[in-house]
C-alpha cells in the first residue's frame, strides 16, 4: 500500500472512531512509524510501506482509535522545544504548563528573587525545587534555561523519577538536577529554595465527567485528581512551600480556573499574590511571595 493510501485509511478509522484531530494523529503516528518528518510525508505520497511497516502502522492506528494518547504510543512528547520520553506512569507534558515556566523566568531574570543582588554578581545562584516532577518537564527546561541555577525534583512515584531521570540523561542535565522521591517536600531542607514550582494534581473528582475519556483512563490518575475539590494537594502544598522557602522566596503554581479563587484564599498571608491567564482566558498560574 502507498504512503498516501495508508495515511488516508487511517484518517477514515479515527474519524468514525471521533478520535480528535484524525489527520493530524494519523500524520503523527506514520511520522513515527516510519521514522521521518512531515515534509517526507508531502514530498513521497507514493512510497510503498513495508509489510512490517505496514502492520506496526495498523497496530498504532489501533491503539489510538481505543483511546491510547498518540504520546504514550510513540513514547514522546514536546515541552519547551524538548523532545521528552512519556510513559503511562507520568502525565502527559501540555503546552499550558510552559506558562509555569515563563513564570520562574521571568522572576530569576528580573532579579526578583530574595538572592537577587548576589545573583547579578554571579555570587549566587537560584535554589529551585520542582515538586511532583513526573516527567521532569519543568525541572528540565528550568535547567537548559538557567544554567547556574541548583535544581531539585521530587515525585512520589519511583516509576515517574525513573522516567525524569531518563530525560534528564537524554538531555545531559543529569548532574544538574537532583531528583527525590517524596510526598511533596520529603526530608528536603526548610528555608533553602529561592523558588517553588509545581504542576501538581489539581481536578477535582466532581469534574471527572468533565474531562477528556482518555485522560480518566490512560494518564496517572493520581498526577490528576486531588480529591473531591481538586485542592487537596494544593492545601498541603502551600504551607509547606512557605517552610521550604527562603525570606522572599516565590511560589508558582499550575492551576485551573475551578480551583482560582480557592487558592488565592489559601495564599492570604503571601505577598504579591497573582493569578495569570493562559492564552485561552483560563487561570492558568498562580505565585505567591513569602
Amino acid at each position: 500500500m502507498q504512503l498516501r493510501q495508508a495515511l488516508n485509511a487511517a484518517v477514515e478509522r479515527l474519524t468514525i472512531e471521533h478520535v480528535p484531530s484524525p489527520r493530524l494523529n494519523a500524520e503523527l503516528l506514520i511520522m513515527f512509524t516510519l521514522d521521518c518528518d512531515r515534509a517526507y510525508l508531502y514530498a513521497h505520497p507514493e512510497r510503498g510501506l513495508a509489510a512490517d511497516e505496514m502492520r506496526r502502522y495498523d497496530e498504532a492506528i489501533r491503539r489510538r482509535a481505543t483511546g491510547v494518547p498518540a504520546q504514550y504510543i510513540t513514547g514522546h512528547q514536546e515541552f519547551w522545544g524538548l523532545d521528552l520520553i512519556v510513559s503511562p506512569a507520568v502525565l502527559i507534558p501540555r503546552p499550558e504548563t510552559e506558562h509555569v515556566v515563563e513564570t520562574v523566568l521571568e522572576l530569576a531574570r528580573l532579579g526578583e528573587g530574595p538572592e537577587s543582588q548576589k545573583r547579578r554578581t554571579g555570587v549566587s545562584a537560584p535554589r529551585i525545587v520542582d515538586v511532583g516532577t513526573g516527567s521532569g518537564a519543568i525541572a528540565i527546561a528550568l535547567a537548559k534555561e538557567l544554567p547556574a541555577a541548583e535544581i531539585h525534583a521530587t515525585d512520589i512515584s519511583p516509576a515517574a523519577l525513573e522516567v525524569a531521570r531518563a530525560n534528564a540523561a537524554r538531555h545531559e542535565l543529569s548532574s544538574r538536577i537532583k531528583f527525590h522521591e517524596a510526598d511533596l517536600f520529603g526530608g528536603l531542607p526548610q528555608g533553602w529554595f529561592d523558588f517553588v514550582v509545581s504542576n501538581p494534581p489539581y481536578v477535582g473528582e466532581s469534574e471527572e465527567e468533565h474531562v477528556q475519556l482518555e485522560v480518566r483512563k490512560f494518564e496517572p490518575r493520581n498526577a490528576v485528581f486531588a480529591g473531591p475539590t481538586g485542592l487537596e494537594v494544593i492545601e498541603r502544598l502551600i504551607p509547606q512551600a512557605r517552610e521550604a522557602l527562603r525570606p522572599g522566596g516565590w511560589l508558582v503554581l499550575e492551576i485551573s480556573g475551578t480551583i482560582a479563587e480557592g487558592v488565592e484564599l489559601r495564599l492570604s498571608g503571601w505577598s504579591d499574590v497573582r493569578i495569570t491567564d493562559d492564552l485561552q482566558g483560563i487561570a492558568r498560574v498562580a505565585r505567591a511571595r513569602k
